[in-house]
């Protein structure tokens, strides 16, 4: 009988899945009701299931449940504990919000948090209800909760596209991914319908509106099958799971990875919702990746914000994001795909004129061209959406008056000289002194003023040195061609000169950041004690972003602040809000989702051995953002001031 080869886990997988069961052990379990809209049931389902637990003897508090006046449900509420609502006042009205701090206190086996998607009141810990959640897991607690499938974060363009509404209050896939348990509630759209038309849904008034809107057949049929594809997705991650870590064999696809390309557009978030959906379906790793060009400096705020929010969304949906360098977009692509074995890539298109594509060429068309054995998968975006690459607004730089102005003097200039020397050279070569004032102008000014000095350079020089003198008029055919020639070719120097200028800027702004960063190592690896390390790190951030900073590390059982020149004084809030995140290892306040309405931003200093401390930045500008680039040099500082923290504490243990 053949004896069968021996099948052994892969280890890096049963490792990955062993950290993965560690860290759930000190983590509550979470249990969603999924349903494809309002109305099926997932609230009902909720509380029968809690009672089902109750009768078991299992401790079970209604945390926060909104039944919608609903007669069948508000009946299940009997026999359950509830948790007393935190009012919150928000524009003179008191609002009715679930109370994350008293959920935490009670300590119950079971919390029912209803509506995961729900958007909290401003001033509340955190901006999104799935957040009290996750806090509520890491502190043990066992969870139930309810969502709609529009709700998911993947799906959020695809629901856009089948209802025409768009969702604006979404939950990462990842706290689906992480779910313990999902259990769909389903109904069938017709009876569906017909609670709707009974009013068991929506008051009458509403129901009609609703019906008329939203709740058409063919949505619901479509939302439906979402609900059913998504939960099928998460079961057989479960299974896929489940067979790696005990080598059962299997058709293990090959591994694929997938990487999408992201600007500053709004047709990214498309894109990486798109990738999201197609790495589940193939069970792939993917990446989201930007590529800094030169001109990244121009990026309005508008841009960086849209950037910050794209990059943010692929976190959360599960990505590796990466961020390089580059002068070309298609080629850092490419070459960043091929070393990474990227056996996909998407990537964004938005509908031109075909006259803009012949003449700024095509990001799309140059993957096409070099991908090679790499498949690419385009996404078409809406016509007119800006982009960073290949815009007129972005080749032609507005300029300030004064370098109009400062180009027609130098023309003026260039006649008067060419008027006293026109005798003695020829007017080819007097031609020659204007083309080198449009490439002055381009290094100095700019392309705009440079295109204006080539135009009134001709113009000049046609008025003054050409025959009839004094007159817009030319008996010479060639000169005409000699016109064209100083237009196209003063263009096109404009063009290398400011390109070039455009990428001395941006190496220069790299290698500023890059001496900035070995300079903090330098002043970190001399540094004796925490005094020393707190005095170099606030002074660097002060030195590149001009902001201010604080420290503050443990001390007994809280956080204390450390002294420093920058003068910042915390009050009791900003202390909550740092401890906060020294508690949890999560960045908190100023431009996050977590208790964003604070005036600083608190950074955990994560060494081996865990949470060090807080670094505190307070930006300059109070309604601003903390840009990708300026998150990325924060973080930079974070884990280098974590490493010498945690290098003189090893050195004032006793051996």
């Amino acid at each position: 009988m053949p004896v069968l080869p021996e099948c052994r886990p892969d280890p890096d997988t049963l490792l990955a899945r062993i950290k993965s069961e560690e860290r759930r052990k000190h983590r509550g379990k979470l249990k969603i009701f999924l349903g494809y809209i309002a109305g099926v049931g997932k609230t009902y389902e909720m509380l029968k299931a809690a009672h089902l637990r109750m009768a078991e003897g299992v401790e079970v508090r209604i945390g926060y449940v909104e039944t919608h006046g609903r007669k069948e449900t508000d009946a299940l509420l009997e026999g359950l504990t509830v948790i007393p609502r935190k009012m919150m006042k928000y524009r003179e009205v008191t609002l009715p919000e679930f109370d994350l701090d008293a959920a935490l206190q009670c300590k119950s086996a079971i919390i029912l948090v209803d509506e995961l998607a729900h958007t909290n009141v401003p001033g509340s810990r955190h901006t999104k209800r799935y957040q009290d959640v996750e806090e509520l897991l890491d502190a043990g607690i066992d969870v139930y909760t309810t969502l709609n499938v529009q709700h998911i974060e993947s799906l959020n363009d695809v629901v856009a596209q089948i209802t025409g509404v768009i969702v604006r209050e979404t939950v990462p896939d990842r706290v689906i991914d992480e779910a313990d348990e999902i259990e769909v509630v389903d109904l069938a759209p017709p009876e569906l319908l017909q609670r709707l038309r009974e009013g068991k849904v929506y008051v009458p008034d509403m129901a009609a509106r609703a019906a008329e809107k939203f709740f058409n057949e063919g949505n619901l049929y479509a939302l439906r099958e979402l609900t059913l594809r998504r939960a099928a997705e998460r079961i057989d991650e479960q299974m896929l799971a489940y067979m790696q870590t005990r080598a059962i064999p299997g058709p293990w696809a090959a591994g694929e990875h997938l990487l999408v390309s992201v600007g500053p557009g709004p047709l990214s978030e498309r894109l990486v919702r798109t990738a999201r959906r197609q790495a589940d379906r193939m069970g792939a790793r993917w990446t989201a990746i930007y590529v800094e060009t030169p001109a990244h400096h121009r990026l309005s705020k508008e841009g960086l914000e849209q950037l910050a929010h794209t990059l943010e969304l692929a976190r959360k949906l599960g990505a590796d994001t990466v961020t390089l360098f580059g002068f070309n977009i298609a080629s850092t692509v490419i070459d960043y795909a091929r070393r990474h074995n990227i056996t996909r890539i998407v990537v964004g298109k938005t509908l031109r004129p075909r006259w803009q594509e012949y003449a700024f060429g095509s990001i799309v068309d140059q993957l096409i061209h070099y991908s090679g054995t790499i498949d690419v998968y385009v996404i078409s975006g809406e016509e007119h959406t800006p982009q960073i690459i290949g815009d007129l607004e972005h080749l032609l730089p507005a300029a300030p008056p004064k370098d109009y102005v400062a180009a027609l003097v130098l023309v003026v200039l260039l006649v008067i000289i060419g008027w006293f020397i026109k005798s003695f050279i020829s007017a080819t070569n007097l031609a020659m002194l204007f083309l080198l004032a449009v490439v002055i102008v381009a290094f100095r000014r700019g392309l705009r003023p440079a295109i204006f000095t080539a135009v009134i350079g001709v113009l000049a020089f046609d008025f003054f040195f050409v025959a009839p003198y004094m007159r817009f008029r030319v008996t010479d055919t060639e000169y005409l061609i000699t016109f064209a020639g100083m237009i196209f070719v003063g263009a096109l120097v404009s063009l290398l000169v400011t390109k070039a200028r455009e990428n001395a800027f941006a190496a220069e702004s790299r290698e500023k950041e890059t001496g900035t960063l070995f300079a903090l190592s330098k002043d970190l690896a001399v540094a004796a004690d925490a005094g020393s390390i707190i005095v170099a790190v606030t002074r660097h951030i002060r030195e590149i972003f001009l902001w201010e900073s604080i420290v503050l590390l443990p001390e007994g059982e809280g956080l204390a602040v450390q002294k420093s020149a920058s003068g910042i004084i915390l009050n009791d809030d900003d202390i909550a809000v740092a401890t906060w995140a020294f508690r949890n290892n999560a960045v908190a306040g100023y431009d996050t989702d977590t208790l964003h309405g604070s005036r600083l931003r608190y950074i955990p200093l994560t060494g081996s051995s865990g949470v060090l401390g807080i670094l505190g930045v307070k930006p300059v500008d109070i309604d601003g953002i903390i840009t990708h680039e300026q998150e990325r040099i924060l973080t930079a500082f974070a884990s280098q001031m974590a490493l010498a923290l945690e290098r003189v504490q090893l050195t004032k243990e006793p051996r």
